[in-house]
């Protein structure tokens, strides 16, 4: 390849630009095969003072020179992309390209897009055993993207006709290249299953947030507050805002950085909302379930259409740097980073909520009026800011959910509305001020979602999970654990 004469490549270079079909042709083929990168700014400057059938024809070697000096860039991402590039252009050329890469790899996933992509273009050799093996080997590697050339090369087989030892031949390959198939769609079903089951885990992650706060508000103060979503929905909106206050008054370096600032801030925006609906609303219509709820609809009616009036119907949330992408852990199943941060945000709420009620003396407190507020008020509890805070402190859960869900979906007024319904289930199923309860049935509803959307839709999927959850407290009234509170001493 190096030894090609310079008046060869010069002629190839200019053949580019000739009227000939066949010069053309001949000369993207040696310039292909003589592989230079250093070519790359002669070519780019001729495609650029070129007409556009030139162009095209310059281009295929553009992308495959590009290709081959981003297989030896530092950046992983960089070397898979420039692998699987190459495999979908299918040039014989390029595999003693990712050969030689290959065998100077270190990433594990580097490693497997090339190994990939040298045999999605061996798969297209005009040697059977060749193609045998390169169908054998994609089977073993479980690639997805070889499904489509490995049932195109089954089925042409299949379908034509030969003689002999060619028809012997090509029984081989279309075995091979069945086997292959099988093998692979058999790992993409589990594949798809334990994305389903990650994805299951993390909208129980939102559900359990949202309903963290509802469990404690109802379990203590007996409160049915239907404006819980929309105290969501501040929560996403305090995020939408920090992110416009980073982009607009501070330096672009710093934007990555607005999440961690939007989560303690959607946490004190819907804590202080809650802290001021408590006191001037809900402290006067405890004891009066039908009231409070209705009281508290009418509000989330009221904060529904001023976030319609304020913002418009939809805004977006754009993740940082840090939360974009995600973990390849297996072949076809990639965990996405904004989803496992979710997870883990969870994570950390639930223990620090455990901690909080069960080993420090504010907890105490809570649990003590949760048992008996009586009892607590003689022991010199403050039942009434017990209440209160208490109630700020779900409401700044839910929040909390809020900046959390823009990670995955867009902010618009009615965002709350969809997840107080899933809320409530997961409460009551749960075991009303029954926290463990709570985290159980978060977990059961959030996958039963994802478990039965493929096949029942959305909607269907949330009727047949509530359909579920009556039947379940048809046998079982006070939901999988029970709590003696205010709300059943009532």
């Amino acid at each position: 390849m190096s030894a090609t004469p310079p008046s060869a490549i010069e002629r190839a270079l200019a053949d580019l630009s000739s009227q000939d079909p066949a010069a053309q042709e001949a000369s993207v083929l040696m310039l292909s095969e003589q592989g230079d990168p250093a070519l790359l700014p002669r070519l780019e400057e001729l495609r650029a003072n070129a007409d556009r059938s030139v162009r095209l024809v310059i281009k295929p070697v553009i992308d495959l020179l590009k290709n081959k000096v981003n297989l030896v860039s530092d950046d992983p991402d960089t070397r898979r992309s420039a692998a699987t590039d190459l495999g979908t252009l299918g040039k014989p050329v390029a595999v003693p390209w990712l050969e030689a890469a290959l065998n100077t790899e270190s990433d594990r996933w580097v490693r497997y897009t090339i190994e990939e992509s040298i045999n999605l273009i061996k798969l297209a050799s005009d040697d059977p055993a060749t193609k045998i093996a390169a169908a054998t080997k994609l089977g073993e590697l479980r690639s997805q993207n070889a499904l489509p050339a490995l049932k195109e090369l089954a089925q042409g087989l299949l379908a034509s006709s030969g003689e002999g030892e060619q028809q012997g031949q090509q029984g081989l390959v279309a075995s091979a290249a069945s086997q292959a198939i099988e093998r692979i769609e058999t790992w993409g079903s589990w594949a798809n299953a334990i994305q389903t089951v990650f994805r299951g885990i993390s909208l129980s992650s939102i559900l359990l947030l949202m309903a963290l706060g509802l469990a404690i508000v109802f379990g203590l103060m007996g409160v049915i507050n239907m404006a819980h979503g929309e105290l969501m929905m501040l929560g996403a909106y305090a995020t939408f805002i920090t992110q416009e206050c980073f982009k607009a008054y501070l330096p672009d370096t710093l934007f990555d950085y607005y999440f961690l600032v939007a989560m303690p801030c959607s946490f004190l925006v819907a804590g202080l909302f809650g802290l001021a609906l408590e006191a001037s609303l809900i402290r006067f219509l405890y004891g009066r379930p039908l009231e409070t709820l209705l009281a508290t609809w009418g509000v989330s009616l009221i904060l529904i259409q001023a976030a319609r009036v304020i913002f418009g119907d939809l805004t977006s949330v754009v993740a940082p740097s840090w939360l974009s992408g995600g973990a390849q852990v297996l072949v076809g199943v990639q965990l996405p980073y904004n989803r496992l941060f979710i997870i883990a945000l969870a994570s950390v709420c639930v223990a620090g909520i455990y901690w909080l009620l069960f080993r420090t003396g504010v907890g105490l407190r809570v649990r003590a009026v949760m048992q008996n507020r009586d009892m607590s008020a003689c022991l010199g509890i403050p039942t009434r800011k017990v209440d209160a805070y208490t109630f700020a402190f779900g409401s700044g859960l839910a929040g909390l959910a809020g900046c959390a869900l823009t990670l995955i979906g867009n902010v618009e007024p009615g965002l709350g509305q969809n997840y107080i319904v899933d809320s409530f289930m997961v409460v009551v199923t749960g075991g009303v001020g029954k926290l463990s309860g709570t985290i159980v049935a978060a977990l059961g509803i959030g996958g039963l979602n994802k478990l039965l959307e493929p096949s029942f839709g959305a909607v269907y999927g949330k009727v047949l999970i509530l359909i579920l959850v009556i039947l379940f407290l048809q046998r079982r009234p006070s939901g999988l654990f029970s709590i003696k509170g205010r709300h059943v001493e009532s």
